[in-house]
C-alpha cells in the first residue's frame, strides 16, 4: 500500500472534525503534516473522482467531505486510491519449474493464495468498519489540550 493511503486518510480525518460544509485547500491540508502539496492534490483529486471529497471553488473554497463522516470509512480512501484490486496477486509459480506435471490440478487456488485471500477479505471487512467519524473521535479523545489550541489557532488562520 502507498503512503497515499495515509496521507489522505489523515487529510479525511482532518477534514471529518471540521464543521459542516467547511473545507480546506489542499495544500494547507498538505501544510499540516508537512507533506508535497502536489502530490496532496493529486490524491485529493482522486478522493473526489471516488465522491469521498468534493472540492468548492472560490473564496473560502477547497476540499471538504462529501458526505458525513460516519458514511466514509477507511476502505473508501484505500479503494479511492490503491483502486479495488486485491493487495495480493497470484502468478500461479506452482505452474512453473521442473516438477511441473502435465496434468497438475491447478483448478483451485493453492493454499498460500487462499490464505492470502482470507487474510484480505478480513483487512477490507475491517477498514469497512472504521468511519472517518471514529477515527476523529478517537484522535479528539487522545489529543491533549495543549495541540487542541495549537490546531484550532491553525485552522482559524487557513479559514480566515
Amino acid at each position: 500500500m502507498s503512503e497515499c493511503v495515509e496521507w489522505t486518510a489523515h487529510a479525511c480525518a482532518l477534514l471529518a472534525a471540521l464543521p459542516p460544509g467547511v473545507g480546506l485547500p489542499a495544500n494547507a491540508l498538505a501544510e499540516f503534516h508537512s507533506l508535497a502539496p502536489a502530490y496532496m492534490a493529486k490524491h485529493m483529486q482522486a478522493l473526489a473522482r471516488a465522491g469521498v471529497v468534493e472540492s468548492v471553488r472560490g473564496a473560502g473554497g477547497g476540499y471538504r467531505l462529501a458526505r458525513p463522516g460516519a458514511d466514509i470509512s477507511l476502505w473508501d480512501i484505500v479503494e479511492a486510491i490503491e483502486g479495488k484490486e486485491p493487495a495480493f496477486r497470484c502468478s500461479e509459480i506452482r505452474q512453473q519449474g521442473p516438477c511441473v506435471t502435465p496434468n497438475g490440478d491447478f483448478r483451485r487456488p493453492c493454499e498460500i493464495h487462499a490464505a492470502f485471500g482470507k487474510a484480505e477479505m478480513a483487512w477490507r471487512a475491517h477498514l469497512k468498519s472504521v468511519s472517518l467519524t471514529d477515527i476523529a473521535t478517537e484522535v479528539a479523545h487522545k489529543t491533549s489540550p495543549q495541540k487542541r489550541a495549537a490546531m484550532t489557532v491553525w485552522l482559524q488562520e487557513k479559514l480566515g
